[in-house]
């Protein structure tokens, strides 16, 4: 099967440790990572990738706290811009290079995307999006009294700066991603979920304070441009139930009917699965054909039906 496919690789997914952190380190994991998505391109897919910021943004956001006594502070949507930038650039580079050493013919594009949220959404009022770096409890309750953020343990991997995170509504450069696709480009665009902005009663954009959850912007993505597959990479080979217990399940292919019973049982958590499973639900419910997810070491063995987790309408 080849047709249009959204790729979303994770932010999370290029820090492979506490000790490979640094910019270099996140490049060397994108080389890795684009070899799994120049498998797709050479199987005759056109391809969107997009990508997660947690970790990056609240790197950015780290390091204008720390030199605010220099410098003047980095706004929200101005971080997510910097981290478009960045990653798309390394995704530009690393897929530009993977596609001459197999001697294809295609190019690679970055788009920086704005992507239209409300601006009552309730999420302003309760941040629940964890980003930037891990620290133990003490610390990050510390930093969050000094800096005036909160902060919530992370999927037992440590504790995290929360921010806002509300849903996308409309991503406002969709015709020019088409565009691009339509003249051959294997395109980068919504990275770290778009950066957010509302529109008044004139269609005036004003950037705000938050960060767009990269899956629910990559449903939104490959709904409105009508993709054939949604793949969301992840840390683990397939999607579990029972995850990290002795009776966890490996879900192999799963109905949209089946996802959703899953996840109204509490099966899949606000910071890792869950905000994955309802992305594909809502590509589905609106007419999606079918969504993998998986981590990126095993997308072309997923792609050929070996593994990952499969989603769709009906089997």
């Amino acid at each position: 099967m080849s047709g249009l496919a959204v790729v979303a690789v994770g932010g999370n997914s290029l820090i492979r440790d506490k000790n490979r952190q640094s910019i270099p380190d996140q490049y060397q994991a994108l080389v890795e990572t684009v070899t799994h998505i120049t498998d797709l391109v050479e199987a005759g897919w056109q391809v969107v990738v997009t990508h997660g910021n947690g970790p990056q943004v609240g790197f950015v956001l780290l390091r204008s706290e720390l030199a605010r006594t220099q410098v003047h502070p980095i706004p929200f949507d101005v971080a997510v811009a910097d981290t478009q930038g960045h990653l798309g650039y390394h995704l530009q580079q690393t897929l530009h290079n993977e596609f001459r050493r197999r001697q294809l013919s295609q190019r690679a594009v970055t788009l920086l995307t704005q992507v239209v949220v409300a601006a009552d959404d309730p999420a302003f009022q309760k941040p629940s999006k964890p980003i930037g770096p891990f620290f133990d409890e003490t610390e990050a309750r510390r930093r969050g009294q000094e800096e005036g953020w909160e902060a919530a343990e992370d999927s037992g991997r440590g504790w995290r700066r929360l921010v806002a995170s509300p849903k996308p509504r409309e991503i406002v450069e969709i015709d020019a991603v088409r565009a691009m696709l339509s003249a051959g480009y294997v395109v980068v665009a919504a990275g770290g979920g778009g950066i957010p902005v509302v529109s008044d009663e004139q269609g005036v954009f004003t950037g705000v304070a938050a960060v767009v959850d990269k899956d629910s912007a990559s449903g939104l993505l490959a709904r409105q441009l009508g993709a054939d597959l949604l793949v969301i990479s992840t840390a683990v080979e397939k999607v579990c139930l029972h995850f990290g217990k002795p009776e966890q399940v490996e879900l192999d292919r799963i109905t949209s009917q089946q996802a959703r019973q899953y996840l109204q049982e509490g099966h899949f958590q606000a910071g890792s699965m869950r905000p994955k499973i309802e992305a594909v639900l809502a590509y589905l419910d609106a007419g999606g054909l079918r969504a993998l997810i998986t981590n990126p070491a095993n997308l072309k063995r997923a792609l050929q039906g070996h593994t990952g987790t499969h989603l769709a309408t009906s089997w």
